[in-house]
């Protein structure tokens, strides 16, 4: 089921995972002020997929001015993640990952860095749909395509 931040307006605490683009469109000052309000608002779950990515970008990004600004940053947000709020995806979870990934790569033609994308996509999708909580993201595209072979899961977009 597809959702947008509008449709919550009214509620609190409701359980959310983040996608990656949510840390990162924060970090940078650009996460639309709506949907900053709504993060506020809910009871958040994190993604060890999610925090991977991240600490992918940072160690790929040390040259990069404010780099030491950048990790602290994210060093601080990581350590703030309570553990029962952190979600690992299980075996099942990698294979389910795999065969969506593998199936949306070769009806889709995708190229290798979009495969491998698209399997940490579904690895935080499907993690998110195993706990019962949606995933907040600005991945409307890539999430529409994961939610079409795995139903059972949700997702909330929101535009830039």
């Amino acid at each position: 089921m597809l959702d947008s931040v509008a449709d919550f307006s009214d509620r609190s605490q409701l359980p959310l995972l983040l996608d990656t683009n949510v840390y990162i469109l924060d970090a940078s000052g650009k996460l639309p002020e709506s949907v900053a309000t709504f993060v506020d608002r809910s009871r958040l779950f994190h993604c060890t997929i999610c925090l991977s990515e991240i600490a992918t970008g940072i160690a790929n990004a040390a040259s990069a001015r404010g780099w030491s600004a950048i990790r602290n940053h994210y060093a601080a947000v990581f350590a703030a993640i309570p553990a029962n709020r952190l979600l690992v995806p299980d075996a099942e979870v990698w294979v389910d990952a795999g065969l969506i990934a593998g199936t949306l790569a070769r009806v889709q033609d995708f190229q290798r860095a979009q495969l491998k994308e698209c399997l940490n996509d579904a690895l935080i999708f499907l993690t998110a749909a195993r706990a019962g909580i949606p995933v907040l993201t600005a991945d409307r595209g890539d999430y529409d395509l994961i939610h079409q072979l795995a139903p059972e899961g949700r997702f909330i977009s929101f535009d830039l």
